[in-house]
Parts: C-alpha cells; sequence; structure tokens
C-alpha cells in the first residue's frame, strides 16, 4: 500500500467535524506548545483531511463564542489561544490519552436528585435506578449537589460484568474495533512522511480519544475477555510514539504560534511520551 494510499484509508468515511478536529489540533499540538496557534497553520493541517478554510473559520468563531479559545491579532495576522476556562477540561483529556491511569477498584455512587447532564458526560455515569447513580472512582469527586459515597467491592467479585451492564459496553467495543481496523494497518508508520505522519497521529488521537472520553474505564474484572478497549489502548501507545519523532518534525517546520515557528518538543511533549512509555 503506497503512502498515499495509507492517508485516503484513515481519512475514507471519516466521521469528523470541523470543530472536532480543532480541539483535537489544540490538545495534540498546540497547548503543550505555548497554546497559541496562528490561523493559517490551523487552515493549512485542516484542509489535509477535506476540511475547507470556511468551515475553519465558522468552527474557530463557535469554539471562541463557547469560552474554549481566545483570539488576538498580530499586524494583519490572527492566532488562537486556548482559553482560561477550557484549560481544566484539556488537561483532563490529556490525562486520559497520554497517561491512561489504572482503575482504582472503588466506586462512586451518587444520590442526587438534579444530575446534570454534562455532570454525568463527563464521569461517564450510569444510572442504576431512581436517582442513584454509579461510577468508578477516578481523579476529583464530581460536585454533584448530593451524597456521594465511595465503596470499596468486598465480596461477589465474579458479578462485576452485571454492573458493567449500565453501560453501553457494546457501541464502546464498536468504536475500539473501528480505531483498531483504520490503524492496525499503518504499523509503525515508517512509510509515511513527516506531514503525512502529523495527520496520521492527529487522526489516531482524535478517533481514540472520541472512543476513550465516552469509556467509564471500568476495572478489568468487570469486562469481557475479548475487551477490544485493550488493544486499541496498546496500538495508540505504540503508534503515537512510532509517528511522533517525524510528525514533531513537521510542526517545527510548518505551524506557526505568536513567537515564530512552534518548537519540535516541549518539556510537555516529552512528558506526554514518557507516561505513554
Amino acid at each position: 500500500m503506497s503512502q498515499t494510499d495509507l492517508i485516503q484509508r484513515l481519512t475514507a468515511d471519516l466521521p469528523v467535524t470541523a470543530g472536532s478536529f480543532i480541539v483535537t489540533v489544540y490538545g495534540d499540538v498546540v497547548v503543550p506548545r505555548g497554546e497559541v496557534l496562528w490561523i493559517g497553520s490551523l487552515i493549512e493541517i485542516c484542509a489535509r483531511i477535506g476540511i475547507s478554510e470556511n468551515l475553519v473559520r465558522t468552527a474557530v468563531s463557535r469554539l471562541v463564542a463557547a469560552g474554549r479559545l481566545q483570539g488576538e491579532r498580530v499586524g494583519r495576522r490572527s492566532f488562537y489561544r486556548l482559553a482560561p476556562a477550557a484549560r481544566a477540561e484539556f488537561a483532563d483529556a490529556a490525562r486520559l490519552l497520554y497517561a491512561q491511569p489504572r482503575p482504582s477498584g472503588d466506586w462512586l455512587v451518587m444520590l442526587a436528585p438534579d444530575m446534570a447532564e454534562d455532570l454525568t458526560r463527563r464521569h461517564r455515569m450510569a444510572r442504576i435506578g431512581g436517582d442513584l447513580w454509579i461510577c468508578p472512582a477516578r481523579g476529583a469527586l464530581p460536585d454533584t449537589g448530593g451524597l456521594v459515597l465511595r465503596a470499596s467491592p468486598v465480596a461477589g467479585l465474579d458479578r462485576l460484568p452485571q454492573l458493567a451492564g449500565y453501560w453501553d459496553l457494546a457501541a464502546l467495543a464498536d468504536g475500539y474495533r473501528t480505531v483498531l481496523d483504520r490503524f492496525a494497518p499503518l504499523a509503525d508508520g515508517s512509510a509515511l512522511s513527516p506531514e503525512d505522519a502529523l495527520i496520521a497521529r492527529l487522526l489516531l488521537v482524535h478517533l481514540y480519544r472520541g472512543v476513550l472520553l465516552r469509556d467509564p474505564g471500568l476495572p478489568p474484572e468487570a469486562l469481557p475477555a475479548d475487551w477490544p478497549g485493550t488493544g486499541a489502548q496498546a496500538l495508540f501507545r505504540r503508534l503515537y510514539a512510532a509517528l511522533t519523532p517525524r510528525a514533531e518534525a513537521h510542526i517545527a517546520r510548518s505551524m506557526e504560534g505568536e513567537d515564530g515557528p512552534l518548537p519540535e518538543t516541549t518539556p510537555r511533549t516529552q512528558a506526554r511520551l514518557a507516561a505513554l512509555a
């Protein structure tokens, strides 16, 4: 398969919008390099997967209105930086993607009559009846405004797969299989040019993140024996690391922030690679 065919295969029928892909570009490339990007660089990278300049500008305007980006002008050039209000969201997503913490084995059981939808989505909760919700314990406690209990399993561990039934694992499994089917043929990505290595890495992050952010992070004992998320995680770690040297060479050569070309590496990009390893 030629280099062109590889990229065409990655982008064929790609379920991506301009706004979501721009979020991926900022999260993977821009945030660890100072948080600022010239819109011309953004337009160029989005064009590689068929997103037009008009769509990019419209999506950026919407992200600014939503408080996720802030715009500024230097001469005739427009730059956009990550808005302070979005930093926690981007940091949480980065921890999941690159550090990928293991489940603690504990659970949170929450009683809240008015659980906000964005809270249930962000913490990947499942309703187990009435106003009662559950999710694996990880990170900061959800601010539910109600009763929150931390529970540790002490018996009946063989029934954890029944508890997992409160989540739509079939949809998550399909998402992970899509990542595997689309990216496993890349092998180590050595056939790709630096520019295409960056495109491939962004698409890998984009598709994997889309599934990972919906995954409740259940302990292995609660998951099916053939759970595809395990293989998708291993593929993500291996392929991200393999693509990075060429991808980051292209970043330094072609993408600009307020102070000129973005650096090839920073302590934050190196920390991500170390966490994946």
